[in-house]
């Protein structure tokens, strides 16, 4: 796993930091918790979003869900919804349960959820459902060159 594709690309999209490849596949954020040894707050879901048409990404708190009339009000679009698999895999390259904040084939609009802020260290996907790699909240707002929101 550690020569995937998208694992290399996340890998070089963070200046070569270690990834970590899990036994199995976590496909929620409950799974990820447990393997890692960490509570659901810190795992950061990657959640594609179609925004009127154009993909937007909601770095989430795992202990909560995305309110996505908040959000829609937050960016002045008309209607936000959750992006079908081939919609997430065309604009990330990544599959769901695998997709990392960065590594995609051009930047993706990003919301940083600020529950995520409490946390020294979060977790995020790394292109595959079994590769994490850990990170802090202003460390993940750089990297994805994303905005901090309250999004649930």
């Amino acid at each position: 796993m550690h020569d995937h594709p998208n694992v290399t690309a996340v890998r070089e999209a963070l200046g070569g930091a270690e990834i970590v490849i899990l036994d199995e596949a976590v496909h929620t954020a409950a799974l990820a918790a447990a393997a890692l040894g960490v509570t659901v707050g810190q795992i950061a879901n990657s959640l594609v979003f179609d925004a009127d048409g154009e993909p937007l990404l909601v770095m989430t708190s795992g202990a909560h869900r995305v309110d996505t009339g908040k959000v829609e009000a937050l960016l002045g679009v008309g209607r936000l919804r959750r992006a079908t698999p081939e919609f997430v895999r065309e604009h990330t390259g990544q599959a769901i349960g695998g997709v990392a904040p960065l590594g995609h084939p051009k930047p993706l609009r990003t919301l940083v959820d600020i529950d995520l802020e409490q946390y020294p260290v979060i977790w995020a996907a790394a292109g595959v459902p079994q590769s994490v790699f850990p990170i802090s909240f202003a460390e993940l707002v750089r990297v994805t060159s994303g905005t901090p929101a309250e999004v649930a």
